[in-house]
C-alpha cells in the first residue's frame, strides 16, 4: 500500500509494434519505473478511436503497477486527429476482427518479450474494446484474465454480421480460457440488459470463471469522465473491482 514517503515513476511513449501480417503499426505503452516484474496489459480502445482518455487509461494501468499497451488499431486508416479517424473507420463499417486480432496478439507477444514483464498478461476494453476483449480471449491463446466493459454486438444476430464481423463472439464463448469480468449499465441499449442476460447465459452454458457486475443508474460508457455518460458513483466502484479482479489473478 502506498506510503507518502515512497518513491514513483514510470515511463510513457508512443512505440512502434508488429501487428497482424506483419505491418507495423503504432501504440501507446506505459510502465512503472524499476525491473519489476510486473504483470502485462494489453488495452483496446473504443470505437470513438485511439484517443486521450485511452492513453490516460493507459498510464492509469502503469500507475497500478502494470506494464500497459493500446495498440492503435486504426493505423492502416491513416492519420488525423483521434475523432476524425474514428469517424472515418466507422463510416466503412469497423476494422476487420482477424485484423484486430492479429494486432492483439502483436501486442501481447511484445509485452512477453520484455525482461520486466511477468508471465502474466491480460486484457481490457470498453465499448467495441469489450467486444474485440472477449473475442481475443476465446480465439487467442495466453491471456491470463479478461476485463470486459459493457462489449456492445458480442451479441449479434445473423443480420449484423458483416465480412469483417462474420461470426458473433457469443458464439466463441466454449473457447474462452482464461476468467473474466464484465462491467455493464442497466440503462445501456448496446448492450442491453436483455443480451447481458444472453452473454451471461452462455457462460454459465459452459461453465466458464467469470463474474458480472450490472449498474443501476449507467448506461453505456460510464467510465469516460469527459462525456455525459460518466456516473461518477459507479465508475468508482467499477474500477476497484477491476483492479481487485487483476490483483487476484495476474499476481496471485
Amino acid at each position: 500500500m502506498y506510503q507518502t514517503n515512497m518513491y514513483e515513476g514510470m515511463l510513457a511513449e508512443t512505440v512502434t509494434m508488429q501487428g497482424h501480417n506483419g505491418d507495423i503499426i503504432n501504440a501507446y505503452m506505459a510502465r512503472p519505473l524499476g525491473s519489476g516484474p510486473f504483470p502485462g496489459m494489453v488495452l483496446i480502445h473504443h470505437a470513438p478511436g485511439w484517443d486521450e482518455w485511452y492513453r490516460e487509461c493507459t498510464r492509469r494501468f502503469a500507475h497500478h503497477g502494470y506494464v500497459a499497451i493500446s495498440p492503435n488499431l486504426y493505423f492502416r486508416e491513416g492519420h488525423g486527429t483521434p475523432e476524425d479517424v474514428g469517424a472515418k473507420v466507422r463510416a466503412a463499417g469497423g476494422v476487420p476482427d482477424d485484423q484486430v486480432l492479429g494486432d492483439l496478439a502483436g501486442a501481447q507477444r511484445l509485452l512477453r518479450s520484455l525482461p520486466y514483464v511477468s508471465s502474466k498478461v491480460g486484457i481490457f476494453g470498453t465499448c467495441s474494446g469489450g467486444r474485440h476483449g472477449f473475442l481475443a480471449a476465446c480465439r487467442l491463446k495466453g491471456f491470463d484474465a479478461l476485463v470486459e466493459c459493457w462489449g456492445g454486438r458480442v451479441v449479434m444476430s445473423k443480420e449484423e454480421l458483416t465480412p469483417k464481423q462474420p461470426v458473433a463472439p457469443i458464439d466463441y464463448t466454449r473457447d474462452l480460457s482464461c476468467p473474466m469480468i464484465g462491467l455493464f449499465g442497466n440503462e445501456d441499449k448496446s448492450p442491453s440488459p436483455e443480451q447481458v442476460n444472453q452473454h451471461e447465459a452462455e457462460l454459465k452454458r459452459h461453465g466458464k470463471s467469470y463474474e458480472f457486475h450490472r449498474y443501476d443508474g449507467a448506461g453505456h460508457g460510464f467510465f469516460y469522465y469527459d462525456r455525459p455518460a460518466y456516473r461518477q458513483e459507479q465508475a468508482v466502484d467499477g474500477w476497484k473491482k477491476v483492479f481487485a479482479f487483476l490483483e487476484k489473478h495476474l499476481r496471485g
